[in-house]
């Protein structure tokens, strides 16, 4: 049974949550505050957990790292906060994805399957399809169905790569461009609207109009598999 730690302070919310979890036959443990939530945590590790960023003791984004310490569990911000810069910080801080209230069960329990089924894809996969290429990641190749080459650059190369480990997760722009370029390039955003151009140019068949290479504006990048 998957295990899911819901955190937030709002009865109601945390009420709805548990029997909505509940009926679908999740296992529910709940924190009201950061505090809580980090020892509840330690005590049931969870498979997910669903945290609003704003509580009574601890910042939800401090929560996010704590967790973040030891576990790789998805975690899915629920929050009131509709800022993209709170939105950023969560994810920068390893948050998984973010649903904004007022949120509609539905939603939520899509967002919570699709974070399960990334989740439980093996990091090591040693192909991953893009479109029509196969991006090879122990050899470090990318071909087109025909067994043709497609050529990268080292830089290229190392954006796909961290993109294709992580499907369907949302990266922020300071993630990518810390990862792939190193410290002190956190605001050459630049940088990162140009080689994910000539990703797609290279990967997408509709470059203008991509189906795997995504934006989510203001926020960062995703790579839908």
């Amino acid at each position: 049974m998957t295990r899911i730690l819901v955190v937030d302070d709002e009865p109601q919310i945390v009420r709805a949550l548990q029997i909505n979890l509940k009926a679908r036959r999740y296992e529910v443990h709940v924190a009201g505050s950061g505090t809580a939530a980090l020892k509840v945590a330690g005590q049931y590790p969870p498979d997910l957990v669903i945290l609003d960023l704003g509580l009574p003791d601890l910042d939800g984004v401090d929560v996010i790292r704590g967790l973040r310490g030891w576990t790789e569990a998805p975690i899915l911000v629920l929050s009131g906060r509709t800022d993209s810069t709170d939105k950023v910080e969560a994810l920068d801080a390893g948050a998984d994805d973010y649903v904004t209230k007022p949120f509609g069960i539905d939603e939520l329990l899509a967002r919570m399957r699709a974070v399960l089924r990334r989740s439980n894809l093996a990091q090591d996969q040693p192909v991953v399809v893009v479109g029509g290429a196969r991006v090879d990641l122990s050899a470090k190749r990318v071909t087109l169905d025909g067994g043709e080459d497609i050529r990268l650059t080292p830089t290229e190369w190392h954006l796909l790569e961290v993109l294709v480990r992580h499907p369907g997760k949302l990266l922020s722009q300071r993630q990518l461009l810390t990862e792939v370029w190193g410290p002190g390039y956190e605001s050459a955003g630049g940088n990162l609207r140009f080689y994910m151009g000539q990703l797609r140019r290279k990967l997408e068949a509709d470059p203008a109009r991509p189906a795997h290479l995504l934006t989510e504006p203001g926020m960062g990048y995703r790579f839908e598999p």
